[in-house]
């Protein structure tokens, strides 16, 4: 359960916040924190920020912002920073097969962006970071997993490097954001109508959560965190045809391959990582190899 006083006067910034994560974030925020002093929405897309800006019209929401820029700019991020208190980092190239025939824009975005983001945070005055992940930065084997991993180690590492700043960097991984733009269920809802449902290998599993599910893992890493976990939820995962055959039983499935870059069957923990996870009820907790300050000791107490 969160405190509603950690948000109380406080101004929070959510990178990518547009996105589908992003915006159930900002609905949520609003509902649960209303005595937050200002949200800011920082992200590249001007169409989707003047469709969210017709969702939040200033008249109802007037702590809204909305800041347009690319994570890639660093200048631009130190200024959007300013005065803000909280950032949840959820911009990201995310397509397996986009990030494969591009991969340096994928670099760009998930390395450079990460870098520009932890720097702007050292340069400002942000108290707390949460950066998002994803199952695929576990044991990746495409270029998207990879810089998501890079992202990750960036993020943890940082807390080695902010001095005595009262700033703690966090992740938290999950699998597919059910309902997320890109993700399977909307897809083959739309693919129903035509009678034939993609698949891509009838044994391909995923791991799902749903996005409020991700909305609460983010908000608890923005209060609880102490600097440098990783936050895996307790998610299910479920078969590829086991939802093709809940939404349309009566479609014909065409096995069409799986894409460059996917696997059959993503991990949330390996086996090396398990070493120095721990259980938290609600969430399992990976440490870093190095330890920092006594949180092995501290989590083991918990």
């Amino acid at each position: 359960m969160n405190d509603s006083s950690f948000f109380e006067n406080k101004t929070i910034l959510i990178t990518g916040g547009t996105g589908s994560l992003g915006k159930a974030l900002t609905k949520h925020i609003f509902a649960s924190f209303p005595e937050i002093k200002k949200l800011i929405i920082y992200s590249r897309d001007e169409q989707k920020q003047f469709q969210m800006a017709m969702e939040y019209p200033p008249n109802k929401y007037p702590q809204i912002r909305f800041f347009i820029g690319d994570v890639r700019d660093k200048e631009r991020l130190v200024r959007a920073f300013e005065e803000v208190d909280y950032v949840i980092h959820a911009a990201a190239m995310k397509h397996v097969h986009i990030a494969e025939y591009n991969p340096d824009e994928c670099v760009k975005t998930n390395i450079g962006g990460a870098e520009n983001v932890i720097e702007a945070c050292l340069k400002t005055n942000i108290s707390r970071v949460v950066a998002l992940s994803t199952d695929k930065a576990c044991a990746p084997i495409n270029l998207y997993g990879a810089t998501k991993l890079t992202s990750d180690k960036l993020f943890l590492a940082a807390n080695n490097i902010k001095g005595k700043k009262d700033l703690r960097f966090s992740v938290v991984r999950y699998g597919n954001v059910m309902g997320s733009n890109g993700s399977v269920m909307p897809f083959f809802m739309k693919k129903r109508k035509e009678g034939v449902l993609p698949i891509t290998d009838p044994n391909m599993t995923r791991f799902n959560i749903s996005l409020q599910g991700g909305v609460d893992m983010v908000m608890h890493a923005l209060q609880y965190a102490w600097g440098s976990e990783l936050f895996v939820p307790k998610i299910p995962s479920y078969k590829i045809m086991d939802v093709a055959k809940a939404i349309c039983p009566e479609c014909e499935y065409k096995i069409v391959g799986i894409r460059p870059g996917e696997k059959i069957h993503e991990e949330m923990i390996t086996v090396s990582d398990s070493f120095t996870t721990y259980d938290l009820g609600k969430y399992y907790v990976i440490l870093p190899q190095a330890p920092v300050w006594e949180y092995r000791k501290l989590y083991q107490n918990i």
